[in-house]
């Protein structure tokens, strides 16, 4: 017996178990889990409806993925669990005295040129984005403060390109308020704040406000479409700090969508922008649809078991699915761009994949910022000027790009309703509508979803080196370091002895 079609790459892949509707009721909905039926209500005491189950055939390789002990644990760690049928949905409407946020998680941007040095030391002094080994923990904020006077010239340049600071605060900010229509519209009275994880409004900033409106249910939404432990992760290990330290946010209710890559609004909406823009070639059939993702060292998928990976590569199959659906049937790639430093990153990379299309005789390509929602310098200026300016010295003739998604209506439309379905499931486990394409991801609360990710809460391992021979930028930093390395060690032999080169030679005075 095989699996069901929606049973997907990705979602065997995820490090926590899944919920799937098995039959719905009026009142009442019957999941199928791993080893497990649960009866979701609206009951006290879930661990009354919880009862071991023999599990048919396709089951058993999704079941090994979670022991009985972290089913138990991840499942029954809150209080309820609740229903989602269409009409409950409809019913949670009815708050109460709950007072409802939504907090929208994102990066930040320098806002002007004096903003971009301190944005990067922010950014490099993140140890998810920049890993040191436990023991060299304490240079972090050091080397932070280096490579940021270093980079920051190089960084000023590109942000004076497209207008002397990044687009992304206001953009967000455009978002947080289409989200907050949609929702009261949807008559969910709820509103909505900003936190960036380094600049401003810090996320520190935006608890605060959180807290001076009294909110009372909260649902954490990375404006992330795939969860990766460098962006969602690191965003989610500093709300979890914060929560730690504040006894209000401790007692407030919350959950968290950690991706919506699946959600069936935004698979059109990203579909609507790519066949918008196709139109725009003479040929469109004969275009290239090349998906650029923002890349990822290696180590996080291949040791720390990031899904980002495999929900990439599944979020663009289904938006090919849906735009087959509309008789568009264009070839496409998937690349990952915006690597940093010696280190493998998740292949194949955008600058070399574009130069390999060239040479291999395509002529028109529709660059597609596949992990971005909002324009930034990594759509401004990386694809838009270099990979562009690529493109054309490659051979390719004809380049387009579809625009990040902003405020598309169709999208902001599917996070309001990702908020409203993710209500009733405060620190719990959930599916959403299988039929719809809906989100096979859990939603929980941020300790669970980090469990989820880093069962055993692993330190995360340091970038895989490449180790290259030759004239390459790889070995010219490991040489560096090794002459680094040598000097210092002669320095230290010519300090502590007077056997060394630079005594015999009366370079180096003696210490007698």
């Amino acid at each position: 017996m095989h699996p069901p079609p929606w049973l997907t790459h990705a979602s065997r892949n995820l490090k926590c178990p899944l919920l799937l509707p098995q039959t719905i009721c009026t009142s009442q909905k019957k999941y199928r889990c791993f080893g497990a039926h649960v009866d979701a209500s609206f009951n006290n005491n879930p661990l009354k409806n919880y009862k071991p189950v023999r599990c048919s055939p396709w089951w058993s390789e999704a079941q090994s993925l979670v022991s009985n002990q972290s089913l138990n644990k991840q499942l029954f760690s809150v209080g309820s669990l609740a229903t989602s049928t269409a009409q409950d949905v409809s019913d949670t409407t009815r708050f109460g005295d709950d007072k409802i946020g939504v907090l929208l998680l994102n990066l930040g941007g320098p806002e002007t040129l004096e903003d971009v040095q301190p944005f990067l030391f922010n950014l490099f002094a993140d140890p998810d984005i920049i890993r040191l080994p436990r023991i060299f923990s304490f240079l972090q904020k050091p080397l932070a403060q280096f490579v940021s006077i270093v980079r920051a010239p190089k960084s000023k340049e590109g942000y004076a390109s497209i207008g002397g600071g990044s687009p992304l605060r206001r953009m967000t900010d455009a978002q947080a308020e289409e989200l907050r229509k949609s929702l009261w519209e949807k008559n969910v009275p709820a509103k909505v704040y900003v936190g960036m994880r380094y600049w401003h409004p810090f996320t520190e900033e935006a608890i605060e406000q959180i807290k001076r409106d009294g909110i009372t249910k909260l649902v954490v939404l990375p404006l992330y479409p795939q969860f990766s432990i460098s962006t969602s992760g690191s965003s989610l290990r500093l709300l979890e700090n914060i929560f730690r330290e504040d006894e209000y946010l401790v007692n407030m209710q919350h959950t968290v969508i950690p991706s919506w890559y699946q959600r069936e609004g935004y698979i059109k909406a990203m579909a609507n922008l790519i066949e918008k823009e196709l139109k725009s070639f003479d040929c469109p059939k004969e275009v290239k649809i090349f998906f650029s993702a923002h890349g990822v060292p290696l180590a996080y998928v291949e040791e720390a078991g990031d899904p980002y990976k495999v929900e990439m590569e599944e979020c663009v199959d289904l938006i090919m699915e849906e735009l087959e659906t509309r008789k568009i049937t264009n070839t496409y790639t998937l690349a990952y761009q915006s690597r940093v430093g010696p280190v493998e990153w998740l292949r194949p990379y955008t600058d070399e994949t574009i130069i390999e299309l060239g040479k291999k005789g395509v002529k028109s390509l529709l660059a597609v910022p596949i992990s971005f929602v909002s324009e930034h310098i990594e759509t401004l200026e990386e694809i838009d000027v270099e990979y562009k300016e690529l493109a054309l010295e490659s051979g390719i003739e004809n380049w387009g790009r579809v625009p990040a998604l902003g405020c598309e209506p169709t999208f902001i439309s599917d996070l309001a309703d990702a908020v409203i379905e993710s209500l009733p499931y405060v620190g719990a486990l959930a599916a959403s509508d299988l039929e719809a394409r809906q989100s096979l991801v859990p939603l929980g609360s941020v300790e669970e979803l980090l469990a989820a990710y880093d069962t055993q809460r692993k330190e995360l391992p340091p970038p895989v080196i490449v180790w290259e021979w030759g004239w390459t930028k790889s070995a010219e930093t490991w040489n560096g370091r090794v002459a680094m390395l040598a000097i210092l060690l002669l320095l230290f032999f010519e300090v502590t002895t007077d056997k060394g080169l630079l005594h015999q030679f009366g370079i180096w005075p003696s210490l007698r």
